[in-house]
């Protein structure tokens, strides 16, 4: 049956009988659907995008006393809570080239015509990046790449380092804060990172406003606290930041904020910079494309000026936080977040996901009017400053630790959206559940499901040679199984719940077919590009929220919360190994590295009118000791197999009591999953499958105690996480046979 024609036919007969509350899930969630409106999305859309909306801007406030009306008037109990962050905002920035010839650059993007909000800049701070380094500085300039690792592997090969000298890096590749945290370690005293337009401008279609990409004077906001050590209030680690709060770190005591100034720039001015670049030819790998021959630089030939001056004063955030209290289980909590804040105006970035979260608030609690009472509590909650780091939600979650801890059955995040394939991460005893809710919504440019479209996708990527590599997913959408959901690194509300708390968490959105990207973090992240380029009449933003509100449904109203743990068992075996893999894949490249080495065909093989010298020599990949990681994923998978498989045989059946002991003895079970020692270096991440990655920020580190250290050559730390990783999930394990005990004996 067409699902429009079921929704109004059920919305018919609401309005023409005496209402009665659905009882069953596909008659809640029919009803569900029936108060999704898109229009509605476009309104508060347009509303909430009118003005800068960051951190300390009067809009924020509005957005927030709004959000905060509209959720009463829903029926939900709300409040706002407020925490007082330290938050840098530029007084002054300053770019400028000193040589070869003076040139002012940098300064606010222009208005264009055909974005209404793009003049409307009165409130809005200029471009810059949260958390650098003040300063004042001139000196020369080297081009770094992406500013990684790897990258200053290869100038070092070339006789180039960045000591006493400012660094450009293009955005891409890695978390946007490595790229001046690297620089910084490797003595440069400034940092420039730029969007290149290989990456998100024209090299990715038409610019904006004929098209979505990036234009020439378009820049790329953002935060370069180090959040691959904590996220947060970098003066209040570990602690909330209540208005008032005691033991503050000051600023030079706080590590996460860095030492040297740091600006974004567009790629128009940094084609003025990297075109008067001397020296080397940049390698292959370093070319962008700007129309320019990419050279290193390092010498006198352009020297720049940068300096940044800032407000390091505390700002005041606004979480606005609503409930609908359980009636069965009230001190079982489902919580689903997307944040407020944006860098301008947000409307991609943030507003379009956290529009989609209002629309499923309405819809439920006009639900919860008319009669229907989730079994579990419903918390939704929109962040205040997600964007510099993670703030509100890190903020709320250290403030609530113990009460989550007790109570927070799962978190579910959303952040922008467009429009596109579904796309789903997060903790993988819930990854049938996203692929069964994916498989219930109606995709609206295809009339498919969602998940039967992200599963074509991948077919048909598969088959062109592009696309994901991954493989497990590629044979799953084969072989007609559940599509693998994505481990999740950090960059958005949930990294908290799921890193430092262990509370079970997904993170929902979609993309792939819009262009939110090529105004990412700038000015023209506006109502007008979203509408023309991103999801033009909001039909995803109403796919978003009929697919988050079933998984909030399905979750607050089962007897026990649906998980498959054999689904997690299976992966992190599979990441075991990966991990394997790689220490094997090293020791061979240690060894070929040594013998190219000894044969000197590094030296015979380098150009001697532009020398390259051999890779540094490096201590090789010894055989290590991962036994007892080896031994509790093969116990982890015998013992979530025998859960699964006794509670599809009992589960339906289970009496009252026993089922409150079962979902007593399953609630808490992730919290297993951390260490307090945490990962090395960084404390503050304690679970020890899923982290993101020191040198990746963004993007997810699997089994990363482990995993970083064989990629590091740290092998003690390799040894003892091995142990460490192996006792949490040994102690999985044993939570599941006590669930399976209990299913069984009932």
């Amino acid at each position: 049956m067409n699902l429009n024609i079921r929704v109004f036919g059920i919305a018919a007969i609401l309005a023409s009988t005496a209402y009665a509350a659905p009882t069953t899930q596909a008659a809640r969630e029919a009803q569900f659907d029936a108060g999704i409106s898109s229009a509605d999305q476009m309104t508060w859309l347009k509303d909430f995008s009118s003005e800068p909306n960051h951190v300390g801007s009067p809009h924020d406030k509005v957005i927030a006393d709004k959000t905060l009306a509209m959720f009463k008037s829903w029926g939900w109990d709300a409040h706002i809570e407020q925490y007082d962050v330290l938050y840098p905002t530029p007084i002054s920035t300053t770019v400028e080239m000193v040589t070869p010839r003076q040139i002012t650059l940098g300064g606010q993007e222009p208005a264009i015509p055909e974005d209404s909000t793009s003049g409307n800049t009165k409130n809005a701070l200029p471009p810059y990046v949260a958390f650098q380094g003040d300063g004042d500085v001139t000196a020369p300039l080297v081009y770094v790449n992406y500013g990684l690792p790897a990258d200053y592997e290869a100038l070092a090969r070339r006789g180039i380092d960045v000591k006493g000298k400012i660094a450009i890096a293009r955005y891409g590749a890695g978390w946007r804060g490595l790229k001046p945290k690297l620089a910084q370690e490797h003595g440069a005293v400034g940092c420039i990172i730029y969007s290149d337009p290989a990456d998100d401008g024209y090299g990715q279609g038409d610019v904006y406003p004929k098209g979505g990409a990036r234009p020439p004077f378009g820049v790329q906001r953002g935060s370069v606290a180090d959040m691959t050590t904590y996220p947060g209030d970098p003066t209040t680690p570990g602690v909330g930041s209540v208005p008032g709060v005691t033991g503050r770190l000051t600023r030079e005591q706080a590590i996460t904020i860095l030492k040297i100034p740091t600006l974004p720039m567009s790629y128009g001015d940094a084609q003025q910079l990297l075109g008067a670049l001397a020296g080397p030819m940049a390698p292959e790998a370093f070319r962008g494309g700007l129309p320019i021959a990419y050279h290193i630089g390092g010498t006198d030939a352009v020297t720049v000026h940068l300096a940044v001056k800032s407000d390091w004063s505390l700002k005041p955030l606004y979480d606005v936080v609503a409930t609908l209290k359980g009636a069965k289980y009230p001190d079982e909590w489902v919580v689903r977040g997307n944040h407020h804040d944006g860098w301008v105006f947000g409307a991609a970035d943030p507003l379009s996901g956290n529009v989609a979260m209002l629309s499923e608030a309405k819809s439920l609690g006009e639900m919860a009017k008319k009669g229907w009472k989730p079994a579990r509590t419903i918390v939704y909650i929109s962040w205040d400053g997600e964007e510099p780091m993670l703030l509100g939600s890190t903020e709320y979650a250290e403030t609530h630790a113990a009460e989550l801890k007790a109570k927070a059955v799962a978190y579910i995040n959303t952040d922008g959206n467009e429009r596109g394939f579904y796309n789903a991460g997060g903790s993988h005893e819930l990854q049938h559940l996203a692929n069964a809710v994916g498989n219930d919504v109606i995709d609206p440019q295809t009339g498919t499901s969602v998940g039967a479209r992200a599963r074509a996708k991948l077919l048909a990527d598969g088959y062109e040679g592009h696309g994901r590599s991954d493989d497990a997913a590629v044979k799953a959408a084969e072989n007609g199984g559940d599509l693998p959901i994505a481990a999740l690194g950090s960059g958005s509300d949930y990294s908290t719940f799921l890193q430092h708390l262990g509370l079970p968490t997904l993170d929902i959105g979609f993309g792939g077919e819009g262009m939110a990207g090529g105004v990412y973090h700038s000015i023209y992240d506006s109502y007008d590009h979203f509408t023309r380029f991103d999801d033009p009449g909001l039909k995803y933003g109403a796919v978003m929220s009929k697919t988050v509100g079933r998984l909030v449904m399905r979750i607050a109203d089962s007897d026990t919360p649906p998980v498959r743990f054999a689904d997690f068992a299976d992966t992190v075996a599979r990441y075991t190994t990966e991990v394997h893999k790689l220490a094997d894949d090293r020791r061979t490249k240690d060894s070929r590295l040594a013998k190219l080495t000894g044969d000197k065909a590094f030296a015979q093989a380098s150009d001697p009118l532009d020398a390259v010298a051999a890779p540094t020599t490096v201590t090789p990949t010894p055989f290590l000791d991962l036994a007892a990681l080896d031994n509790a994923v093969a116990k982890l998978g015998m013992s979530a197999k025998a859960y699964d498989a006794a509670y599809a045989a009992k589960g339906a059946s289970l009496a009252p009591a026993t089922r409150a002991k079962l979902n007593a003895t399953l609630r808490d079970i992730d919290q297993l999953l951390l260490d307090p020692k945490g990962l090395p270096g960084r404390s503050w991440y304690q679970n020890l499958v899923y982290a993101p990655g020191r040198f990746t920020g963004y993007g997810a580190k699997t089994l990363p105690g482990v995993r970083e250290a064989i990629e590091e050559r740290r092998f003690a730390d390799a040894a003892e996480y091995a142990k460490r990783t192996g006792d949490v999930l040994m102690a999985y394990a044993a939570r599941l046979d006590a669930a399976t005990a209990i299913v069984k004996g009932s």
